[in-house]
């Protein structure tokens, strides 16, 4: 072995590819949260921390030196880093796959499909048409059409991890825009991946019979992966129900199967990015085995794989490459053509969706996010030697990073001078839809009313073609003794920490019921824990249920019934948490009094139950928006919904009614003799839901005459053996007859006149009580 050898390949060469990864994983860790801690107070989303982390570090930054480019770029160093990314690019994809709104990707498919072909088709011309100039501008060799395909890849693509990374942290990842951004990403990252899947394909030279059977063979595998995955996670979910997580060994299990199928498909001569997609996506999401893997991944992903991938893109970049005019002048050509490219391409789609241009502007820059597919596809033509031209290499990775790093930068911008647009838009139930979807956020302390709030999201599913997005919180005491500032958790966080055994079980119990309606309805219910003191519990409420975009937060009541029918005081900050949320809340919140429903989720949803339902309605907006609450209600076949509007004996007397009648297919509102002044707000919910509801036989309407709050107590007496729940509004009436004196005390001003009475103990039904209040 010559003097040279011993140089370039010294004994400890196995040991020094790993110790200078582990050096550079550590560098990029650091150095990106640092600039996140600064970027943050910008307003800038984490990927740009990163990924500026990593172009700090590589050949443009700090890796100029001498000393360190030859400890990070030792010759065995590169195969280290490029199975890092593969890893970390299974890992990515199939969290993603795990966490994608299917349901949403596949009732907004044809927008999606629109959107991200229309930025792809505009980018492939121009990729066709200065593929001839780049390859002779950069010295290429070899296929120019295979040089093209690379720069379709470029301008082109967009990676989905970073684009649902970014509408994450800038917070309107569930919004229509965010949830439209990382589907069409999607659909984008599947057309480069077929590009790649040809640029591949040059170096095994197969024929085509000889890919088309490999395509089958890597189709069969995937179809089997994922049916044998299935049954798997079911029985694991079945085994040992009392159990809150999956063993270490049985997740380490899943990740191997997860993991030995994509390094197959890898060895066939396949990209493993959507295979990996397609075995999140079809996880079965009920049971312990998804929140498990989610918890895991989640914080992993979260914490140290995104950070080291997106670093990892920008440590590839080296622009010690433009230092001619000639090759900025490329690299900026290619940085234009792309955001060209997206605008023009995004810009049509969504006037053809007659889309607003604001939110098409913001798409075109999110769908121009780039770092993913793009730089496997050159690592992958170079190590193929499809690419022989270093100079192309290192051109199109400059563009890729740069192009990134711009992007980023301009859709934080836009996020910020588009808060009006795209931030949260509350709608009223009063006005809400029963067509459109409805995000629920349901939040429980303890077991006691787990069912009463899954049989209320069975209730308000509607119809089975309606969507529905229910969230169900564990709402977790952290005493201020053991930590005086209250602090978020993410589920993934909190899964695994101590706490009390009252609490692990309340845990098992809630996650048990959950799964027994998820497996009985096939819809998901989304679980999140918080853990944090009561004094600051409200604030992880209001903001999460800020972060989705809910229409609804229910609460549950402070005190449970017992066995014996008594209700017990629970802990004194429920009461506190459950007022300062209806005071802090930018939604409509309900409070929820679980009194006699000890069914089970399951058997409320099936076809045996019928759930009979009264909304009261006095007037006001509360009433108002319980009377909206009850459209969604009267879709469900098997929910039975009967209005009872209360009205003074003297509006009997003088006729004084709603008269519906039909002109012009207008609701027309009458009021005859109007001695009593009747809110025009009132009159014109009751008179377009008479039209709508009552006349088509979806709701029950009954007029109930009193005087004053006793015979009203009286009528309500007289219902409590019919109906299963009743619904009011907490108040908002101003000085209203039909309800003052209802009870000789009021005990719980949280609930209203009326909710308070029908939470006493002197009325005493077996039927659930949901006060509703309407934000302001």
């Amino acid at each position: 072995m010559d003097e040279t050898t011993e140089l370039s390949c010294p004994d400890n060469d196995m040991i020094n590819p790993a110790l200078t990864m582990t050096t550079q994983v550590s560098a990029i860790l650091v150095l990106s949260h640092v600039f996140q801690i600064f970027l943050k107070k910008l307003g800038q989303p984490a990927p740009l921390a990163q990924i500026l982390a990593g172009f700090v570090l590589g050949p443009s930054g700090l890796s100029r030196l001498p000393s360190m480019h030859v400890f990070f770029f030792q010759n065995f160093a590169v195969d280290f880093y490029e199975s890092m990314a593969l890893y970390c690019r299974i890992t990515i994809m199939f969290l993603l796959g795990l966490e994608m709104d299917i349901s949403y990707l596949m009732r907004n498919l044809r927008p999606v499909i629109i959107i991200a072909c229309g930025g792809c088709l505009m980018c492939t011309i121009f990729a066709s048409a200065i593929s001839l100039f780049v390859y002779e501008e950069t010295g290429s060799r070899g296929s120019r059409f295979t040089l093209a395909l690379i720069i379709t890849v470029v301008l082109a693509n967009t990676a989905s991890p970073i684009v649902f990374r970014m509408a994450a942290d800038l917070k309107f990842a569930t919004s229509d825009i965010g949830r439209l951004a990382v589907s069409s990403s999607l659909i984008g990252d599947m057309y480069a991946v077929f590009i790649l899947v040809i640029i591949s394909g040059e170096k095994h030279k197969r024929t085509v019979n000889g890919w088309a059977l490999m395509a089958f063979c890597s189709l069969l595998l995937l179809v089997g992966v994922i049916i044998f995955t299935t049954h798997f996670v079911n029985w694991l979910n079945k085994r040992n129900r009392e159990e809150k997580n999956l063993q270490a060994i049985e997740v380490m299990l899943l990740c191997s199967v997860i993991l030995v199928a994509a390094m197959t498909l890898e060895t066939m001569g396949f990209s493993s990015i959507i295979a990996c997609f397609l075995m999140g996506s079809t996880f079965p999401r009920g049971g312990k085995s998804a929140r498990t893997l989610l918890a895991i991944l989640t914080y992993t992903v979260r914490n140290f794989i995104f950070p080291i991938y997106f670093g990892y893109t920008g440590f590839k970049a080296d622009t010690s490459y433009l230092n001619e005019l000639k090759r900025v002048a490329i690299v900026l050509m290619i940085i234009v053509l792309s955001i060209g490219g997206k605008i023009v391409g995004t810009a049509a789609a969504c006037w053809y969706l007659k889309t607003p241009l604001n939110e098409g502007v913001l798409l075109a820059f999110l769908m121009n996010m780039k770092g993913h597919v793009d730089i496997l596809t050159l690592t992958t033509a170079m190590q193929n030697k499809v690419l022989n031209s270093s100079i192309f290499y290192n051109l199109m990775v400059s563009a890729v990073v740069i192009n990134s790093l711009i992007s980023a930068s301009l859709i934080s911008f836009l996020v910020r001078r588009e808060s009006n647009t795209i931030g949260v838009k509350h709608i009223p139930m009063e006005y809400h839809s029963p067509e459109k979807e409805l995000k629920l956020l349901t939040c429980v302390h303890s077991r006691h009313p787990v069912n009463c709030m899954v049989k209320l999201i069975v209730s308000l599913r509607g119809s089975d073609s309606v969507p529905i997005s229910p969230y169900l919180m564990h709402l977790v005491e952290l005493p201020d003794k053991t930590k005086r500032n209250s602090s978020f958790y993410d589920q993934e966080e909190d899964e695994f920490s101590d706490e009390s055994d009252e609490d692990s079980n309340d845990a098992v119990e809630i996650n048990e019921a959950v799964d027994l309606y998820i497996e009985e309805t096939k819809m998901m219910v989304h679980q999140v824990k918080t853990v944090a003191p009561f004094s600051t519990m409200y604030q992880d409420v209001c903001a999460f249920a800020s972060n989705v975009r809910a229409s609804f937060i229910v609460l549950p009541f402070h005190k449970h019934q017992r066995i014996d029918g008594k209700f017990e005081n629970d802990k004194d900050g429920i009461r506190n948490t459950n007022q300062k949320v209806l005071r802090s809340a930018q939604c409509t919140v309900a409070i929820l009094v679980d009194r006699g429903h000890i069914t089970t989720g399951t058997q409320a949803a099936g076809s045996e139950s019928l759930q009979q339902i009264a909304i009261l309605f006095f007037g006001g907006p509360d009433d108002r928006e319980a009377l909206g609450f009850s459209k969604r209600l009267s879709t469900h076949h098997h929910s039975s919904v009967t209005i009872f509007r209360f009205l003074p004996t003297s509006a009997k007397d003088a006729n004084e009614r709603i008269n519906v009648s039909r002109m012009e297919d207008d609701v027309v509102v009458s009021i005859q003799n109007r001695e009593t002044e009747v809110d025009e707000a009132d009159s014109s919910a009751l008179a377009n839901f008479y039209h709508r509801y009552v006349t088509s036989g979806k709701v029950r309407f009954v007029e109930k005459y009193v005087d004053n709050g006793a015979e009203t107590g009286m009528v309500l007496r007289d219902m409590m053996e019919t109906y299963s729940m009743f619904i009011v509004g907490k108040g908002g009436r101003g000085e209203c007859l039909l309800t003052t004196g209802i009870s000789d005390w009021e005990e719980c001003p949280e609930l209203g006149v009326v909710g308070d009475f029908l939470a006493s103990s002197e009325f005493d039904i077996s039927g659930s009580v949901l006060v509703v209040q309407q934000h302001r």
